[in-house]
């Protein structure tokens, strides 16, 4: 039987790679997105606005959508507006994809701010590590709380199964994305190699000196396809990390390597990238014409701000996969080729200049 996804998000870091492997695993995949951004191979691109319920469904009618995946989200001056509009772009598409097709299952892609808050309180009391699925909800109004109560709520009403992933930072191909470290950094230490500016990492000590992980966004594709197609995953939330741990004083060599530049020592104090980097669409505009780069502005590349989130918590962030290893996920990606891999590919792509 076919089976149709529409993955919501489409041009984003989640939703392409989710995208790239449904397409991969032999799907229909329908990519849904705000406007035309750039073509993804075997998908098919539909343009709506999610929170306009009739325009999702006028793109989305007659084509039988089997499986929602949503991945998207709008960044609010406020929590309580992130609860507001992330909740209606959420409700609004489940309610016009269950009215124009016979829905099978959803999933979310929400992340780690489960476990330590949202931005306005984030990681000031923070769920203990390794963050596990069974946690209770912290007491801070939380939009990625306000979703999910959303989509059990439609998979009630509607008679469709769910599941929930909680990534930590993602590393992969996406451009024009929020939350794109692996893409920062990039911009960052080609920008450190050109003009010779010291590549220090920007973070906290705690965030140098601690275990974290991340998520290699090709491995969130591949865990979305598995929690949507396995029964014993049906109805369930599953943290999605790479499954390995590692401390930033050991990784930053490994990044400043695939980058051409060498590490500098670290200053024991936060040095945040968006308070340095004030001149940076100037200095790349100048790699851009010396090395026949995509015409795109560092501004348009890198996300200083969520980057600086990310590196600055002062508290210790990783991940439990042990549930999702007990229902027969044994994927792996090993956290150091996430970073190389992403900047091979940009490299190839002419998004950031070659090493020679």
């Amino acid at each position: 039987m076919e089976r149709t996804a529409l993955v919501v998000g489409v041009t984003g870091i989640a939703g392409y790679n989710i995208a790239t492997a449904l397409v991969a695993d032999g799907w229909r995949v329908v990519g849904l997105s705000r406007q035309p951004r750039y073509e993804i191979p075997g998908v098919e691109h539909v343009y709506a606005d999610v929170l306009d319920r009739a325009s999702v469904e006028t793109v989305t009618a007659g084509l039988g959508i089997s499986h929602l995946f949503f991945a998207t989200w709008s960044r609010q001056a406020t929590e309580a507006e992130n609860c507001r509009v992330n909740g209606a772009m959420l409700a609004s598409t489940l309610d016009a994809v269950a009215t124009t097709s016979r829905l099978q299952h959803a999933v979310l892609i929400t992340g780690l701010k489960h476990y330590l808050g949202p931005f306005e309180a984030y990681a000031s009391a923070p769920a203990e590590t390794p963050f596990r699925e069974s946690s209770d909800r912290l007491a801070f109004q939380n939009f990625y709380y306000e979703q999910e109560d959303i989509l059990f709520s439609a998979a009630a009403e509607h008679g469709f199964t769910w599941s929930v992933h909680r990534p930590h930072t993602m590393i992969g191909y996406a451009l024009g994305n929020v939350m794109n470290m692996g893409v920062t950094l990039a911009v960052y230490g080609s920008i450190c190699r050109a003009t010779g500016q010291p590549f220090v990492f920007p973070g906290s000590p705690q965030q140098y000196g601690g275990v974290t992980d991340i998520t290699d966004a090709r491995l969130l594709g591949r865990h979305a396809v598995w929690s949507a197609t396995t029964p014993a995953a049906r109805n369930q939330a599953f943290n999605t990390t790479n499954g390995d741990v590692f401390r930033w004083r050991q990784m930053w060599a490994r990044v400043a390597e695939g980058l051409g530049v060498e590490p500098a020592p670290y200053p024991g104090t936060p040095t945040p990238l968006e308070g340095r980097l004030g001149d940076a669409d100037e200095v790349w505009s100048k790699l851009v014409a010396e090395h026949d780069l995509a015409p795109l502005s560092a501004s348009e590349l890198a996300s200083w701000w969520h980057t600086d989130a990310d590196l600055g918590r002062e508290v210790e962030t990783f991940a439990d996969m042990g549930k999702s290893r007990a229902l027969g996920f044994l994927d792996y990606q090993d956290s150091a080729r996430s970073f190389l891999d992403l900047f091979d590919t940009l490299r190839a792509e002419r998004i950031i200049p070659p090493l020679t």
